[in-house]
């Protein structure tokens, strides 16, 4: 799944405003992936926060996560992601999509 600059512009300019809504501190407990796998379902475009000082451990925590939960990279900014995974059809609730609430507005 890659996506083409244009909606990466997009979705960057939808980030800008967006909170991180977990946080990673040391590993990615079975808790930490479960709360990401949530939030992506719900609302497809999300930030995460990588506490470690480490670049190369930074990089592989991002890589994992994306690997694990289907989800593209968007955008690394120091340590935070925004990250980016389509909702299923059947699951997606358009009042808590970051795409289709702000999608006007970007």
């Amino acid at each position: 799944m890659s996506l083409d600059n244009k909606t990466l512009k997009t979705y960057r300019s939808i980030g800008h405003h967006l909170n991180p809504v977990v946080m990673v501190a040391n590993d990615l407990s079975d808790n930490v992936q479960a709360e990401i796998d949530r939030a992506l379902s719900d609302h497809e475009l999300i930030k995460v926060r990588i506490v470690s000082d480490d670049r190369e451990a930074r990089k592989a925590v991002i890589d994992e996560i994306c690997r694990e939960h289907n989800a593209e990279k968007v955008q690394v900014i120091g340590k935070i992601v925004l990250l980016y995974r389509k909702a299923d059809k059947a699951s997606l609730k358009p009042h808590l999509s970051n795409i289709s609430r702000f999608s006007d507005k970007a």
